[in-house]
């Protein structure tokens, strides 16, 4: 086990690599401040979008930007509801006639649970 460990090198911890001839990326420093008055500073690209909204590194919250760029308003779709999903598929006079048409057989004792269907079963049979 111990021969297979790595001596006099991190793993992961130190590039060995030169910095020499690289040229970074253009940066800037972007304000936020949030609800509970922390302000902070996060550093992006230049070319990068700035987002208007970023979490408080102090307490979590959201933090908005202090650039004045404002969150976009977000379109909220109705919930759809069981009846709705129905409509989409059969009219109100289809649905109509399928609730006539079960209430009918449940009624003759055809469908549903059993027992309800016992007092009818032993009045037939008297």
């Amino acid at each position: 086990m111990a021969e297979r460990t790595l001596r006099g090198a991190r793993l992961g911890g130190q590039s060995f690599e030169d910095e020499r001839g690289i040229e970074f990326a253009a940066r800037q420093q972007v304000g936020y401040r949030c609800k509970q008055g922390h302000d902070f500073e996060v550093t992006m690209s230049v070319e990068a979008d700035i987002p208007a909204v970023w979490e408080c590194p102090r307490c979590g919250a959201e933090a908005l930007s202090t650039a004045g760029i404002l969150p976009e308003a977000k379109v909220e779709k109705p919930a759809r509801t069981h009846w709705d999903m129905l409509l989409e598929r059969r009219s109100e006079k289809e649905l109509e006639d399928i609730l006539k048409e079960r209430l009918e057989l449940l009624r003759g004792g055809e469908i549903g649970p059993a027992h309800l269907h016992r007092a009818n079963k032993k009045k037939r049979v008297s």
